[in-house]
C-alpha cells in the first residue's frame, strides 16, 4: 500500500527566528502523523539539520545543479545537499521552469543526478491556465514526464515522486476540485502502466496547487493521490498539521 506525504515548500521564506520557532511548533507534537518532509532554501540547511536530528520529519532541497561541481554561480550539487542530511529533492517546479528558464530536457538531467546520487527526486509537473483551457492538460503533464523518461528510462522512476501542481492554482487561492485532480492523478498512473504495471501501482503522486487544511481531507479521499505538496500552508504549524493530520 502507498503511504501518504506531506512535503512542505518553504520557497524564498524564513528567518533564522522563524524558522526555529516553526519547527520546534511541529516537533512539539512528537512523531507526525504521515510521512513528512521539509523543503528551506539552502541556508537554513545546517540550522535544520541540527533542529531535526533524531525527529520522524525528512529534510529536502528546493533545487540541484546536475554538474558535480565548477564555475556554476548560485547553483548547489547533490554532494553538498547530501553532506546536510537531504533525502529528498523538488524537481522541475513551474517556478523553475516560468522563472528561471528551466527546460523538460534539464529536468530529466537532474532527476539522473538526484537518482545517482542516492536522492529522491520528487518531479513537478503540471499544466498552465492557457494549456489547460485548450484541453492541453494530459498532452503537457506527458511531454514532462517523457523528457524524464527519455533520460532516465521508466524503472528509474521506481525511485522517484511525483508531484502534479496546475500552474494555474499555486499560490492564487485557487485548488484544482478534487475530481480535477483525481482525473490528472488516475491518467498519470494510467500512462505510466502502459509501460510498468508495478510502478504505476506504487509510485507516489502528489498535489500541489493550494492546499490547505480545508481542502487537504477531500484531495485525499482520492484513490490516486496519495499526498501533497505544499506552499503557503507548510509556513505555519497548525495549517501544515492540518494537512498532515488529514492524511491519516
Amino acid at each position: 500500500m502507498r503511504k501518504f506525504l506531506v512535503a512542505g515548500n518553504w520557497k524564498m521564506h524564513g528567518s533564522r527566528a522563524s524558522v526555529a520557532a516553526l519547527v520546534e511548533g511541529l516537533l512539539e507534537q512528537g512523531t507526525m502523523p504521515c510521512q513528512t518532509l521539509i523543503c528551506p532554501p539552502v541556508i537554513f540547511f545546517d540550522q535544520l539539520q541540527r533542529q531535526l536530528a533524531g525527529s520522524s520529519i525528512g529534510l529536502g532541497a528546493q533545487n540541484l545543479d546536475w554538474h558535480d561541481s565548477g564555475a556554476y554561480t548560485g547553483e548547489v550539487s547533490a554532494a553538498m545537499v547530501l553532506e546536510f542530511g537531504c533525502s529528498h529533492v523538488l524537481v522541475g517546479h513551474s517556478e523553475r521552469r516560468s522563472l528561471f528558464g528551466e527546460t523538460d530536457a534539464q529536468v530529466g538531467l537532474k532527476v539522473e543526478k538526484c537518482l545517482s546520487s542516492g536522492l529522491t527526486p520528487v518531479i513537478c509537473i503540471g499544466e498552465s491556465l492557457a494549456q489547460r483551457q485548450a484541453d492541453e492538460t494530459f498532452a503537457v503533464v506527458q511531454r514532462q514526464l517523457d523528457a524524464v523518461i527519455r533520460q532516465v528510462g521508466v524503472t528509474a522512476l521506481r525511485h522517484s515522486i511525483i508531484a502534479y501542481e496546475p500552474v494555474w492554482a499555486i499560490g492564487t487561492g485557487e485548488s484544482a476540485t478534487p475530481e480535477q485532480a483525481e482525473r490528472v492523478h488516475a491518467q498519470i498512473r494510467q500512462y505510466l502502466a502502459k509501460q510498468d504495471e508495478s510502478l504505476s501501482q506504487n509510485i507516489q503522486l502528489l498535489y500541489g496547487g493550494s492546499v490547505n487544511g480545508e481542502n487537504a481531507a477531500d484531495l485525499f479521499a482520492q484513490e490516486n493521490i496519495d499526498g501533497a505538496l505544499v506552499g503557503g500552508a507548510s509556513l505555519k504549524v497548525d495549517d501544515f498539521l492540518r494537512i498532515c493530520r488529514a492524511a491519516v
